[in-house]
């Protein structure tokens, strides 16, 4: 590939990246993808998820008001997203890619779908104007969010709408703030899975670098724009990349 188009690939795919993933998550692919063009997967992983700390970071502060109510849910889910963090990084190099490459389309269809239906179920269940949630319920949510962290860790497209299936049920009123802490979440697992990452020296810096500096921007603006757009077009905008993940992850592997 001609080295202007090259970087020019990279620089797109982490803009876009950066704000997908401030709206709905799943931007791993788009930089995932485009490395693997140039780099081998442990790389091209390293690399990308490096690439997408600093975006993670960006979309939060562009949330700052969101989070100022919702610091109760980053002190339950924090932990277990560090610990994920770390457990997953670890797993890439001692188990097959394909052991996780394989649940990806399953996880992300099951999740989507939870996300999709959860209105129906929180005017059943009242989950959304519950300000105090069941012990089992904040119980399940915590082990929820190790094993989402485990997976951010050792691959992590489609963090974000896992994260979204999950704290539609906690009591956060609306999607902007589910939004606000997931964001934050996301760059606790990615942050930690850094660390192994340079560790272990697997990070192409080059690339990283000109990459994370496209996702900033991209998560920057694009937690700007979804603060400013209805909570159900933001829903509608969640589902689709969900579903859309997940069919372009089952069809690239088979």
């Amino acid at each position: 590939m001609d080295p202007v188009a090259q970087w020019t690939l990279l620089s797109v795919a982490s803009w876009l990246a950066g704000a997908v993933n401030s709206i709905a998550g799943g931007g791993t692919l788009f930089t995932f993808s485009s490395l693997m063009l140039v780099l081998g997967p442990i790389a091209a992983n390293a690399t990308s998820t490096t690439a997408l700390l600093p975006g993670s970071l960006a979309a939060s502060w562009g949330y700052r008001k969101e989070l100022a109510e919702c610091r109760v849910h980053l002190w339950r889910l924090g932990p277990p997203s560090l610990i994920g963090g770390v457990i997953g990084s670890l797993l890439v190099a001692r188990l097959p890619e394909r052991v996780f490459s394989n649940l990806v389309p399953w996880l992300l269809l099951g999740a989507t779908v939870l996300l999709l239906v959860q209105p129906l179920i929180s005017r059943k269940l009242g989950a959304v104007s519950q300000e105090k949630p069941a012990p089992r319920t904040i119980a399940a949510i915590i082990f929820f969010q190790l094993l989402v962290g485990i997976y951010g860790g050792y691959f992590g497209a489609g963090i974000g709408i896992l994260m979204l299936s999950s704290l539609a049920f906690v009591g956060i009123p609306n999607i902007h703030q589910m939004n606000a802490v997931k964001s934050v979440l996301a760059g606790m697992m990615n942050a930690t899975t850094v660390v192994v990452f340079v560790l272990a020296g697997v990070i192409v810096w080059k690339y990283a670098i000109l990459m994370a500096i496209a996702a900033t921007i991209g998560g920057y603006m694009g937690a700007r724009v979804a603060r400013k757009m209805k909570v159900s077009v933001v829903r509608v905008v969640v589902v689709a990349v969900g579903f859309g993940l997940a069919a372009y992850s089952y069809y690239s592997r088979h």
